[in-house]
């Protein structure tokens, strides 16, 4: 039986992981998109200007779903994936490339690491 501990490790062995300062160094580029997998409660207290909302549980529903989120239609896209430590996020980027997502990163540590490095954010 796989713990969670196993499966965000195999997930993280299947993605690239960048630090904050590679996420913060790709912000803002235009073929880059930055997806918060946090929960709605999380993402009320701030994301990352311009991320993409979309909770760890309906991921797949929002790349492949009946009514699939226009910001992750172009799979020819970078994706980075963040949540608040990592863990989330990992699993988020291993079924995005699963489904088709050539580019898809996950930044290590989680939004505070953003915060407290002076990443932009918005929604507070």
């Amino acid at each position: 039986m796989k713990t969670l501990s196993d499966m965000v490790a195999a997930a993280k062995a299947e993605v690239e992981t960048i630090t904050v300062a590679e996420a913060m160094e790709m912000h803002g580029r235009e073929n880059v998109t930055f997806v918060d997998v946090r929960e709605p409660p999380e993402v009320a207290q701030g994301r990352i200007a311009g991320a993409v909302p979309v909770p760890r549980g309906t991921l797949e529903f929002a790349i492949d779903g009946p009514s699939p989120n226009p910001a992750m239609a172009d799979k020819g896209r970078t994706y980075v994936f963040y949540c608040a430590a990592g863990g989330r996020a990992a699993m988020a980027a291993a079924t995005a490339k699963e489904m088709g997502y050539a580019d898809a990163k996950v930044m290590e540590t989680g939004f505070g690491n953003w915060k407290e490095a002076g990443g932009p954010e918005e929604g507070r």
